[in-house]
């Protein structure tokens, strides 16, 4: 493939959140955009996420959010319960797409994944399974790549074949290998919280997200569907550590025993929960650039948060839908990339520090510190991106 081939050609690797975002983005501004993808299609699963009001206005743009709405479940409230059990407040959050629509919207992961990989198959982009991407190479003359559209960066995936592309997005996740391979730094932190997820029937009464109090841990609920929702708890002042899938169910539901009030039947509901998670709680966040030639990264592999804002999808998104508008205003890749980053920079690095300041408040017991923090910065993300 010579140069002028390959201007308009990206290579994305990871097809999660924020690769098909990107991809079905750049794919409707004129690229020809390949995904690779080191996960087989059958290992897309878990448990399920929230659709802020941010998600939903970028989904809205991708002409996706009545697809989300229509398979999740919206919602537009969110009731803090303290630790005797009894409701203390209810956040209404903004509602960004109308006033006739929700503010927010469960919905099952796999579910969204396969709503957003359709579009990018629509939008003709091309998704390779069991490939990821084992080495970059940028082109010699730097000068050349930063004012020039049409200089590629070689790309050799996992099976030995080569492919020149005009751009190269990392959207790989947290631990991001293409972040490395173009070799900009980022530390992982462990912040010392444990969460936990699990697959259960929603109950009649759970309509919005709901929030638990508790000592030393705290606990919520998110419907994620018309029958379905998950549980989480949060577990405070904990290693890193690996539990058997045997041992995750009846170890959760120990876990939710002291919380008073509604949790005790979800407590039930986790006992035939047949998908109970544990990840640990980690953050990154790259201070320095996100891009170096014409290789990018987006999503949590620049700035993952914690799950405490419920955020990262929307980071995610309006990474993708960024990234495809800055490139389609420059007339070079870098410096359309360099555009990006500094457009998501700010707005990223207040989302990753709340969502740590949030996880301290917590496992200090300050609830509603952490509820008011939450609520705040909920406000400040309703802004446009």
């Amino acid at each position: 493939m010579d140069s002028s081939r390959a201007a308009r050609t990206a290579v994305v690797v990871g097809a999660g959140i924020a690769g098909l975002t990107a991809a079905t983005a750049l794919a409707r501004g004129g690229w020809q955009v390949e995904i690779a993808e080191i996960s087989p299609a059958e290992a897309t699963s878990g448990w399920g996420l929230c659709l802020t009001g941010p998600s939903l206005r970028a989904l809205a743009e991708l002409r996706l959010a009545d697809s989300c709405l229509a398979e999740g479940h919206g919602m537009t409230t969110v009731t803090h319960v303290d630790v005797t059990g009894e409701p203390v407040d209810q956040i209404r959050l903004p509602r960004l797409i109308g006033a006739r629509r929700p503010a927010m919207a469960g919905i099952a992961r796999p579910v969204l994944h396969r709503i957003l990989h359709a579009e990018a198959e629509r939008c003709g982009v091309v998704v390779h399974r069991g490939l990821t991407v084992v080495a970059v190479e940028q082109v010699e003359n730097a000068r050349a790549a930063a004012s020039a559209p049409s200089e590629p960066v070689r790309v050799r995936l996992s099976d030995g074949t080569i492919r020149q592309a005009g751009l190269i997005v990392g959207a790989d996740g947290i631990g991001s290998s293409v972040r490395t391979r173009l070799g900009l730094d980022a530390s992982v932190d462990y912040h010392g919280q444990m969460v936990w997820r699990a697959l259960v029937p929603r109950p009649p009464w759970a309509t919005g997200i709901h929030q638990f109090a508790g000592k030393p841990n705290t606990a919520g609920f998110v419907p994620i569907s018309g029958s379905l929702a998950y549980v989480f708890l949060t577990e405070n002042g904990v290693e890193q550590s690996y539990l058997p899938n045997a041992e995750l169910a009846p170890r959760l539901q120990q876990l939710l025993e002291p919380f008073p009030g509604r949790v005790e039947e979800l407590r039930h509901l986790v006992a035939v929960s047949k998908s109970v998670v544990r990840r640990p709680v980690r953050t990154t966040f790259l201070e320095g650039p996100w891009h170096r030639g014409n290789g990018v990264v987006i999503g949590d592999a620049a700035h993952a948060p914690a799950p405490q804002m419920a955020s990262g999808a929307a980071l995610a998104i309006e990474d993708g839908l960024v990234l495809a508008e800055e490139l389609g205003r420059h007339l070079s890749v870098g410096e359309g990339l360099a555009a990006f980053t500094g457009r998501r920079r700010q707005r990223c690095r207040t989302l990753v520090e709340t969502s740590v300041a949030i996880a301290g408040l917590e496992q200090a017991q300050r609830h509603h510190d952490a509820y008011a923090l939450v609520d705040a910065c909920h406000q400040q993300m309703s802004e446009p991106a």
